[in-house]
């Protein structure tokens, strides 16, 4: 993933205490070999989730194992201002993956029609781009979710003062109406 963006990898472990973190290191490095053109950097999880908030920017792509990842996007998905507007992927070496929201399915809210569906349909721009390799349909989805909110459309967890709330079907179908648009 990182040769399609900026080529930058920042592999997150705990090298500086865990054993399991300091063979992760090792894996990372001989396996960046094969990639002599991405500039690799490593970074303590402590360290990363400070640095993600403090200067988020610096990150393009990172890779860690499970329970770092799931902290950290966590973390990473109050940027956005809402757990529900963060895509994820999970990535094998030729970019087939697992795409979902980085929420997981929130049985909690299921069926009340409040849920933001911004993560789940931006994971499928996520999918057409890195693993299909569709990038004008990944384009024109992102494009679609930057229209809606720029008109204003919120979910209750995104909602903000002068914006018109809206539940999930409400959300989905605007991101529809406006991919058509293009």
């Amino acid at each position: 993933m990182a040769r399609l963006r900026s080529k930058k990898l920042c592999s997150v472990d705990k090298a500086n205490v865990l054993a399991s973190s300091q063979l992760w290191r090792e894996v990372v490095e001989e396996v960046a070999k094969d990639y002599p053109d991405v500039e690799l950097s490593h970074m303590y999880v402590d360290n990363a989730a400070m640095q993600l908030v403090r200067a988020p920017k610096q990150f393009d792509v990172i890779v860690t194992d499970n329970m770092f990842g799931d902290i950290l996007s966590d973390q990473a998905s109050m940027l956005t201002g809402s757990i529900g507007m963060l895509p994820s992927a999970s990535l094998n070496e030729q970019n087939n993956g697992m795409y979902e929201p980085c929420h997981g399915s929130a049985p909690d809210i299921a069926g009340q029609g409040i849920a933001n569906p911004l993560a789940t349909i931006l994971s499928v721009s996520m999918m057409l781009r890195y693993s299909f390799g569709e990038a004008a349909a990944a384009d024109a989805i992102e494009q679609a979710v930057s229209q809606v909110l720029d008109q204003g459309l919120r979910t209750g967890d995104i909602m903000a003062e002068g914006c018109r709330k809206v539940g999930t079907q409400e959300m989905g179908d605007a991101v529809v109406a406006a991919l058509k648009n293009l």
